[in-house]
Order: C-alpha cells, then structure tokens, then sequence
C-alpha cells in the first residue's frame, strides 16, 4: 500500500463468507454466518499496534452505534473459551461504551499467528490511510510487511477476503506492488521512503511501550527514539525510570551518547550522560541518590554539563553549612 494511498472503509458486505478464504469461518448461526457475540468475551488482539480512537472521533462513533447499531461485524478468531479480537476494537470498544453487551461478529478458526496478524494489519489500512497513522502504527504496520507476514500466497488471499467485505475491487491486487516482499529496498519503495528511512521506521520496534508513547507524542525526536531502540529493553526501562522521576527529554545529542555506552549502562551512567544533577550521599554501604526536579534544573543549570553543575550544588551547600554554622554561634 503506497504511503499516498486513499482512505477505505470496510462496508456491510459478507459475501466474503461464500468465498475460498484463507480461514474457515465457525458454524454459521446467524444469517450470512454473523454471530451475535458477548463484548465481554472478546479480548484485544495481543500487542495490539494501533491506538484505540479517543475525544471527538470515539465520541462519534458510539452515537452512531446508539442510534443505528454495529452496521459492520468485527471479525474475531476463536481463542479457547472466548475470542480475540482481529478487526473491530475500535467498535467494540465504542458499542461496549454505548451501552450494548452483544456485537455482530465473523468468526475465523484455525488461523496462524501470522494469518491472523495480517487481518489486523490490513483492515486498519483499509480503513486508514498510511499516512494517518502515528509514527509507532507505521513501524508496526512496515514490520509486519517486513518480517511478521504469512508467505506471499497466503497473505494475498486474506487480503482479497477483506476487499471483498470492503466492497473494493479485487482485481489486480495479488499483492501490494506485485512481488514479493524480500527486502527492505522493495519495503522503501512500496512506502515511498528511503532504504535508510525504512529501515529507522523498522528500528522503532524495539522500543519499549512507553518510548513509542513518547514519540506518538511527539515528545521525543525519531532520530532520538531511533538511538534509544538499540539499547536492551533493560536499559530502556532504566533510561525510562530516569526521564519520568525528573521529566527529561531525551535529545538526540544524547540518545547518540546512550545508544554508544550500550551494555555497559547503569542509572548513574545515564544520569550524567543526560547531564541529570544527581547527588550520592554514602553511608558505608548504603548509598542514597537525591535527584532535583526538571523545574529547579532548568532555572539554575540551563546549559551546564553535569561537572558544571555538581560544583554550582558544592558552592551551595558550603555557603548554606557556613550559615548556619554562624547562625548558630
């Protein structure tokens, strides 16, 4: 799907059901082989990588469904005693909120990770543009175009079975640019990128949940959440334990810095790479670390290195023991 493509939204349509689709659907019980399922038995897709709607948008739609009901059927596998959930969080999450306990539903059995993976993936870009995702949805969306994909085949006739719910034409659409998907020139060229910008778009995997949360944001640079993808998930926690207590940004000069001392990175380490102010007291073995909110940094350190401020914190503490002292005698 080219990065310029236009929007799609999936329709009403099933006839989808009466094809030679990639998954078997349950026994149907409803006509056209929707069900009528519990909301509450539905689970979200496990590492779901879209956001759920919110504000205005979510708003709408649980209007929409108070007054004319779930128009499309969410489609679902069926995962032990329950389900989980491929195409329809957003509408499930807005019918639950409108008040309902059931949702017409198309039940898939017997599907692989990967085959299933694919409805989640294609039916959000059915109904969004590429370029209407946030920046951790377009790495996810290219990963598993990349490297999560069921083989060529397979994904092509899943896709068919969603154009055909969609209504769309599926003429000439084996696949997206007509080969296989092998490399990351040809992932470039089907999102319009560079090889270079495609391959930092797939980087962004890597981060833990909430450097993706900071980028989607906006509070961290690309480049910078680039860097910090390359640290172990262990140092990321690390990395995100420090910048949440004092409320750093991270800055690519930094990020830089960080991804270079990777392996061999302890909380002080990033601390004063960050140039964070830290003051150690120890007592024996005990050691104890005072950390000065972002506030009181940006007014009296703006634009010191750590050593810098250190030795503003040692002038301070000596002037104030000093006075006190006097103040004493």
């Amino acid at each position: 799907m080219k990065a310029n493509a236009s929007k799609r939204k999936i329709f009403d349509a099933v006839d989808m059901l009466t094809e030679n689709t990639s998954a078997k659907t349950t026994e149907v019980k409803a006509e056209n082989g929707v069900e009528q399922i519990a909301i509450d038995s539905i689970k979200a897709f496990h590492n779901h990588p879209f956001h759920l709607y919110e504000g205005e948008r979510l708003n709408d739609m649980v209007e929409s469904i108070r007054e004319h009901g779930v128009l499309n059927p969410v489609i679902v596998r069926k995962l032990g005693k329950g389900y989980e959930m491929l195409s329809g969080h957003n509408r499930a999450n807005a019918a639950k909120l409108a008040g309902l306990t059931e949702i017409p539903a198309i039940v898939k059995v017997g599907l692989s990770e990967a085959e299933a993976y694919v409805y989640v993936i294609e039916t959000n870009l059915m109904q969004r543009s590429f370029t209407d995702l946030l920046p951790s949805e377009k790495a996810a969306v290219m990963a598993a175009h990349y490297d999560k994909v069921c083989c060529q085949g397979k994904r092509n006739d899943i896709i068919r079975e969603l154009q055909i719910l969609s209504g769309a034409d599926s003429d000439g659409t084996c696949c997206h640019n007509g080969n296989k998907l092998k490399s990351l020139d040809v992932i470039a060229s089907e999102y319009g990128f560079s090889s270079r910008n495609a391959a930092r778009y797939l980087r962004l995997n890597h981060l833990i949940q909430p450097f993706k949360n900071l980028m989607d944001e906006n509070k961290i640079a690309q480049l910078a959440a680039v860097d910090v993808s390359y640290l172990t998930e262990e140092e990321q926690q690390k990395l995100w334990n420090i910048v949440e207590r004092q409320g750093l940004k991270v800055k690519p000069v930094y990020a830089e810095k960080l991804r270079k001392a990777s392996g061999s990175l302890t909380e002080e380490k990033m601390a004063e790479i960050l140039e964070a102010l830290q003051v150690k007291h120890t007592d024996g073995n005990a050691g104890v670390s005072f950390k000065l909110p972002k506030s009181i940094c940006s007014k009296y350190f703006d634009g010191m290195d750590s050593k810098q401020m250190a030795a503003v914190v040692e002038q301070a503490l000596a002037a104030w023991f000093e006075g006190k002292e006097a103040a004493v005698v």
